[in-house]
């Protein structure tokens, strides 16, 4: 967030004078004497439903690295729809061009004139002619083709065709379709460090648990003091004290049945000091994100962070045995200019190429199956053109977000406005792309002498925002509580009817009232 109430214990590090340079733990180089590859071909798709006969679409096929030849790449069909019949013939190879990253197959949709069940068209890449070029592990995408998309249902034995990791475990799948099909009429309230951060430092329940009896339905964490160069994993260590607090809140809110997502105010790669552009040097700004590119001079730095995150999502296991679902919200806020992962410290293709990377490495390298991957600008855009600018593919994104802060301050109906309409933006998109919408990140805060309560905001100005113009949310995250402000009111305070009123709305979901969100209906 780009107002960030950090907790962090600036003096602990003001004072520690001992760098911890992590080495790598690099296990995907080229086995001695076999060639590297050039580049690696994925497919995804624009838009994963289709109506006859109003809405078209495509497949695209996209290269890791561009290649000096046309490349033929070919693919088989299948699915539940007919080509040549329920859609315009494809051929089952194309041509990519030389010199060129991606291709697009046309999916031109054909009305008949009847009315039918769902169907699909699935394209699953085999083989190129071209060496120097091999299938990527995102090698299978699907459309499903709807007589209407406002009739479109997702099923649960079809979720995983949706979702970016195809061997996610079964509470992961679970978590993904019954988000999905929550949103449809409800959202879930959570809020950042619900457990461990309280107005007024007021300890205990959760600022919300105190106000509703009830605790929130999702709870924020972040992996910033986990991901710390300082952590050593020594008990005695202040960081890995974090670690194990942080990762047994999630585990806490996991068998409470809540919903975890984890956000990641990463370090600068160069000095592991700072994530705030403020506080950077230029060079450090210019240079710390491309320097974790693959090929970066930080590259295997980065990689040791993603193991540390690997290890983490392995290690959190719930009162069953099982792993703990989580959603992970990795460079949030990336079209602004306040973190180094903002927009103008890298092209749109380098953002895309390190996202994609992060999630091949954490899902295909290290095996981690427990992960949904939450794609959260700000709230910088006004259509789903300039909101996908940066979007890596569906392939590589479970959750479409946003985090909103500006819309809701002091701005009246016309922020509430603003707000409702960049949902409007996503939810229709997840619609689409049968995807998770979500407002990430959001408050408004109020800080006595500083920031006066709005009147009925919870009720009126955050509730239109959430639901006007039938916008669709799995879920919405508060930003955590302070010693000195707050964005949940606690008992006794002049917000506190406004905020309970919120949250009996009968969209609105606490933990007191969360469905079974880690299993499948029958």
């Amino acid at each position: 967030m780009n107002k960030f109430n950090s907790h962090i214990k600036i003096g602990v590090i003001a004072l520690l004078t001992v760098f911890v340079n992590s080495c790598s733990k690099d296990n995907i180089e080229e086995p001695d004497g076999e060639p590297a590859v050039v580049s690696k071909i994925t497919i995804s798709t624009n838009t994963n439903v289709l109506t006859e006969p109003s809405l078209n679409g495509s497949f695209k096929l996209t290269l890791t690295k561009i290649v000096n030849k046309t490349t033929t790449v070919n693919y088989t069909i299948s699915g539940t729809a007919t080509n040549g019949e329920d859609y315009k013939m494809i051929d089952t190879k194309i041509d990519i061009p030389a010199n060129n990253l991606s291709i697009l197959i046309p999916i031109e949709i054909k009305d008949d004139g009847e009315t039918e069940e769902n169907e699909t068209i699935i394209i699953t890449l085999t083989n190129t002619n071209n060496p120097d070029v091999e299938i990527g592990d995102s090698n299978s995408a699907m459309i499903t083709i709807s007589a209407n998309t406002e009739t479109f249902v997702l099923q649960p034995n079809e979720t995983l065709n949706y979702m970016v990791n195809q061997n996610a475990t079964s509470e992961t799948i679970a978590l993904f379709y019954n988000l999905k099909i929550l949103s449809q009429t409800k959202y879930l309230i959570g809020q950042h460090d619900a457990f461990s951060s309280f107005y007024m430092d007021a300890g205990g329940d959760s600022d919300i648990k105190k106000t509703t009896g009830s605790d929130p339905s999702l709870l924020g964490s972040d992996f910033m003091f986990i991901t710390d160069d300082l952590n050593n994993e020594l008990l005695s260590n202040w960081y890995f004290q974090q670690e194990q607090l942080i990762t047994g809140h999630a585990k806490e809110a996991y068998n409470k049945g809540m919903v975890n997502i984890f956000a990641w105010h990463f370090r600068e790669p160069f000095e592991g000091l700072h994530f705030y552009t403020s506080e950077m040097t230029t060079y450090q700004k210019q240079n710390a994100f491309k320097s974790i590119l693959p090929g970066g001079s930080n590259h295997d730095y980065y990689k040791t962070k993603l193991e540390k995150i690997a290890d983490v999502a392995k290690s959190m296991i719930g009162n069953n045995g099982e792993l703990v679902p989580f959603i992970f919200r990795p460079f949030h806020e990336f079209d602004g200019d306040w973190f180094w992962w903002g927009a103008p410290y890298s092209t749109a293709e380098e953002f895309k190429t390190l996202w994609r990377f992060t999630v091949e490495y954490l899902r295909d390298v290290l095996q981690v199956n427990n992960i949904l991957f939450a794609f959260s600008p700000d709230n910088k855009y006004n259509n789903d053109t300039e909101y996908l600018e940066r979007y890596p593919g569906d392939a590589y994104v479970d959750v479409l977000g946003m985090d909103n802060y500006g819309d809701f301050k002091n701005k009246g109906q016309m922020g509430v406005d603003e707000a409702n309409k960049k949902l409007k933006v996503i939810s229709d998109l997840a619609i689409q792309k049968v995807k998770i919408a979500a407002l990430t990140e959001t408050c408004y805060f109020v800080e006595p002498g500083v920031s006066n309560p709005i009147t009925d905001f919870y009720s009126n100005n955050l509730y239109q925002a959430l639901t006007k113009n039938e916008v669709e949310l799995g879920f919405m995250m508060f930003w955590s509580n302070s010693k000195d402000r707050y964005c949940t009111p606690t008992p006794g305070l002049s917000t506190t009817p406004d905020f309970i009123t919120f949250t009996n709305k009968a969209e609105s979901v606490l933990q007191n009232e969360i469905p079974n969100m880690y299993q499948l209906p029958n």
